[in-house]
């Protein structure tokens, strides 16, 4: 079945030779995908073996290289860190978009005071020069006062606050001006949705060079549910006394792709969208009384194949073809290899010419860990998955809908810009309180072929650590800092103030047998209680060995306290050996020159090794069983804020310098 425009008569004859045209366009072998026709019925599958494993944050997946993870806000309600007013920080934030426009990105997201689908809502924007340090948050849209509102059951009085949802975030117009967009709908309970047709509809508004925002006006209405230019606040965009701003919406409304976007929020049947996904058979198989949850038609994103033909992906492993650039479209069906679990799923091509998708493959359909990356020659076939973000933190703040995990995920849509470098940039919540950016290198890789030797002393900062991975919360920062003893001498500084979250540096060396790391240590500030960590894994993520460096002593083994540490004093540098060797299932560990401890058993069999990790908290890759199993849980667990989230701690600061492997 072909779905068509409602506005436009059928032209089969147009189809058919854009069709050949794709199918005959000059590719090399190895990245010619299936013709439409030989696709169509699977638009996009998985066809690697490995699977996540629901019992480990980063699902037991090898580690994607050189992907840096910022937090771009973190969530306070004593503290607001967003310059948008008011003394109670609004702590559920989710649904984030990205731009890259005039040097900077942006980035937008949603926020409701508490929880999901609850008023008030309003849409906020961060900028950054760089992607690692960004602007304190402000208002993009605000809280937006109701009309009243009777529809069958519902009544809403006036003056009740709206929420807002969230399916596109920027447009860059054909003049180059940068589109915002946001969409105010409502919520006559928190368990309904706010996106099934039934809100006022989107605004717009522009966000000029300097930084300033133009006036809010609403770009298309929800006209079929009720609202128009007689019961909202904004005018229309035709109204606004700007030429070029409503030229530019108008191009907007003219890119039946771009606005595809759209379709879940406004569900309208005037012929404004190319295809109706409402109308797929059997668009809700799993709830069939439920309109809106694993229906086809939410949260669009698309690439071009190299054949030019357009792949559309929607939340629910939905998706389709266009030949003709969004126009016409074959059947929706779903990628039953995928296995999402109703997050977002992010498909792009890279700098180098492949392509990646990015979202979170469930092993229970439910679970919203890992954040993978798969990637292809393609756009059709699918491989390599790596986690892209398997650190998950205690979620601080509890609400309705609020599930755990990096989620959301989404990148730079075509036409909104291209960053420098060789990079995917993505935004993600995680949490759905705390907003991230992620940074990883291309081509994506899970397996490096040198050893490390890293000095850091060509390094600017973290960012030129282009085979690190960090996980970089804004209390628990990672920097590239002068040696305290050697001001000439560069180092690494992993530094702590978070009650609940930590800093985390992974580096990647040759899968072996056996290997010896070599690093240097210092532990400058060591508050009661806290720690460095090390550990040394394989690929699935098994965990033979761990060091523990607190105030006082240098543990070893992975489990229990050990009672035999070795003894530590702060502001000194420490020279650390670690000789591992899966044949015999020990290790050594020297200090200073000398091997101190001989012959440590595994804490756990591995038979190769090929990651370490510095992080400055205990390991937590462990989820919890009554999650994945469905356990009794202890009464209280996941029902109540997590205290002392707000303040910061003393911090914890580790420096690391030499590291290497042989």
């Amino acid at each position: 079945m072909t779905h068509r425009r409602h506005d436009v008569p059928t032209r089969s004859s147009r189809w058919r030779l854009l069709l050949l045209l794709a199918v005959a366009a000059p590719l090399g072998a190895d990245q010619r995908p299936p013709s439409i026709e030989e696709s169509a019925s699977e638009p996009v599958k998985y066809v690697g073996d490995v699977q996540t494993d629901p019992r480990l944050y980063d699902g037991a997946l090898g580690h994607a290289i050189g992907a840096h993870r910022y937090q771009v806000v973190r969530a306070n309600r004593a503290h607001p860190w967003e310059d948008a007013g008011g003394d109670v920080g609004w702590t559920y934030n989710h649904q984030p978009f990205l731009a890259h426009w005039n040097d900077r990105f942006y980035l937008s997201y949603v926020s409701n005071l508490f929880e999901e689908h609850n008023p008030p809502g309003r849409t906020l924007l961060a900028v950054s020069e760089d992607g690692r340090r960004w602007s304190r948050p402000q208002v993009l849209f605000p809280e937006y006062a109701l009309p009243e509102i009777r529809r069958g059951k519902v009544h809403i009085p006036a003056g009740t606050a709206s929420v807002m949802h969230q399916r596109m975030g920027f447009y860059v117009a054909p003049d180059g001006r940068l589109l915002a967009l946001g969409f105010y709908s409502y919520c006559a309970h928190p368990r309904t949705s706010p996106n099934a047709g039934n809100g006022l509809g989107r605004v717009v508004r522009e966000v000029y060079p300097d930084g300033a925002l133009g006036p809010v006006h609403f770009i298309r209405y929800n006209r079929h549910a009720g609202f128009d230019e007689t019961n909202t606040t904004y005018p229309f965009y035709t109204a606004s006394d700007d030429p070029g701003f409503v030229k530019a919406c108008e191009a907007l409304l003219a890119d039946k792709l771009m606005t595809l976007q759209w379709w879940e929020e406004d569900r309208a049947q005037d012929g404004f969208y190319v295809i109706d996904p409402g109308d797929v058979e059997n668009a809700y198989p799993f709830h069939a009384n439920v309109t809106t949850f694993q229906g086809a038609g939410k949260a669009l994103c698309f690439y071009r194949r190299p054949d030019d033909v357009v792949v559309g992906l929607w939340k629910n492993q939905w998706s389709a073809l266009s030949p003709d650039g969004g126009l016409t479209w074959t059947g929706i069906t779903r990628n039953a290899s995928l296995k999402t679990c109703g997050g977002k799923v992010w498909g792009q091509r890279t700098s180098d010419g492949r392509y990646a998708l990015v979202y979170n493959h469930s092993a229970t359909r439910g679970n919203r860990y890992p954040l993978v990356v798969l990637t292809s020659d393609d756009g059709h076939a699918f491989d390599d998955m790596l986690a892209l973000q398997g650190e998950v933190p205690p979620m601080r703040y509890q609400g309705i809908h609020k599930s755990r995990g990096p989620q959301y995920v989404r990148g730079i849509v075509p036409g909104n810009g291209t960053p420098p470098g060789d990079e995917m940039w993505n935004t993600y919540s995680v949490n759905k309180e705390d907003i991230w950016v992620s940074r990883l290198r291309v081509p994506v890789r899970g397996t490096v072929e040198q050893h490390v030797g890293q000095d850091f002393e060509e390094a600017q900062s973290e960012a030129d650590l282009e085979l690190w991975s960090l996980y970089v919360p804004q209390w628990a920062p990672i920097s590239v800092v002068d040696d305290p003893d050697a001001p000439a001498n560069r180092c690494l500084e992993l530094r702590d103030g978070d009650p609940y979250d930590q800093a985390v540096a992974e580096r990647a060396f040759p899968e072996a047998s056996s290997v010896t790391v070599r690093f240097r240590a210092r532990m400058d500030e060591i508050p009661q209680g806290r720690v460095l960590e090390f550990e040394v894994a394989d690929r699935s993520g098994g965990r033979p060995m761990r060091l523990r460096f607190d105030r006082r002593w240098l543990y070893v083994d992975r489990g229990l306290v050990t009672v035999d540490p070795v003894p530590l004093v702060p502001d000194r540098w420490y020279q650390i050996a670690v000789r591992l060797d899966a044949g015999s299932q020990t290790y050594d560990l020297g200090v200073d020159g000398a091997w101190v401890r001989r012959e440590i058993p595994f804490a756990e069999e591995v038979r190769t090794l090929e990651r370490m990790e510095f992080r400055t908290g205990p390991y937590r890759g462990d989820v919890r069983a009554a999650i994945v199993d469905s356990e009794p849980r202890p009464s209280g667990l996941y029902t109540e804020d997590l205290p002392g989230s707000e303040e910061k701690v003393p911090a914890s600061v580790f420096l690391i310098d030499d590291v290497r492997t042989e």
